[in-house]
């Protein structure tokens, strides 16, 4: 039996990223590891359903079907416009980098990012997907997620991104158990230059934590002070979440309760 049609759409729609927003059909076939007759199939198809756009060099790019289809996520479009506000105001305190993000299996994802001019550099973009054992917000995400993810990931590869170093889950056990104690985190980190992360949880109305808020700023910030500012618009998110339909939660996204 073939593969299923939606898999090979799934493969051409992956070999997209950051980096690579321009494909050429030849490309997208040796991405997707399909056949160039099969992969002209399904890019036609997907240009029909405005899902793919093809530029003016007859290359291909992700098309405007897909952001208007992605928008009605409920865990991306509708926690951010809610968080948003709230986002804004921290912002605006701080003057860094202000990060909202959810988690997705063994990931997070950035679902939205406000910064300053004169903010550090940040590795993540909006849409980007972020590890859950080198970063703030995915350690708060980590922290509250099933015992049986935790050990998932701890049995995974720890190796820090773009360092190089391996970090062993003993050293992981102890930082995720602070989390869970003081309900946030902060992580330091020197690449692409040094960097201090301070998270807190974001709740949903069953007290299950469905995203993680973050500032992020040069290493030497105060972050005792930051931590307050963090924990306190997290928690207003989270009310704000509680009298709002637009945030859905999500099975398996936030396992601990408080």
């Amino acid at each position: 039996m073939g593969e299923p049609v939606l898999d090979r759409v799934f493969r051409i729609l992956q070999a997209f990223g950051p980096s690579d927003r321009s494909l050429t059909l030849t490309s997208l076939s040796v991405r997707a590891d399909l056949p160039k007759s099969s992969a002209l199939r399904i890019v036609r198809k997907l240009v029909q359903w405005g899902a793919l756009e093809r530029t003016a060099r007859g290359e291909f790019v992700i098309g405007l079907r897909l952001l208007e289809i992605a928008s009605l996520a409920p865990r991306g479009h509708g926690l951010r416009a809610t968080a948003l506000p709230y986002m804004e105001d921290l912002h605006h305190a701080s003057g860094q980098h202000v990060l909202l993000a959810v988690r997705d299996e063994l990931e997070a994802v950035l679902v939205e990012r406000l910064s300053a001019r004169q903010a550090g550099n940040v590795l993540y973009r909006v849409g980007g997907r972020l590890p859950l054992h080198a970063t703030g917000v995915g350690l708060v995400l980590l922290a509250n997620a099933s015992a049986d993810l935790q050990e998932q990931v701890l049995e995974g590869d720890l190796t820090l991104t773009p360092e190089g170093e391996r970090i062993s889950s003993l050293e992981l056990r102890a930082p995720l158990a602070e989390v869970r104690h003081s309900g946030s985190a902060v992580v330091s980190r020197q690449y692409p230059e040094p960097m201090t992360s301070v998270a807190a949880p974001v709740f949903a109305p069953d007290g299950a934590v469905i995203a993680a808020l973050s500032v992020v700023a040069p290493l030497g910030f105060d972050a005792t002070a930051a931590k307050v500012g963090v924990i306190a618009v997290a928690r207003a998110v989270s009310r704000a979440i509680t009298q709002s339909t637009t945030v859905e939660p999500h099975d398996g996204v936030g396992q601990q309760h408080h």
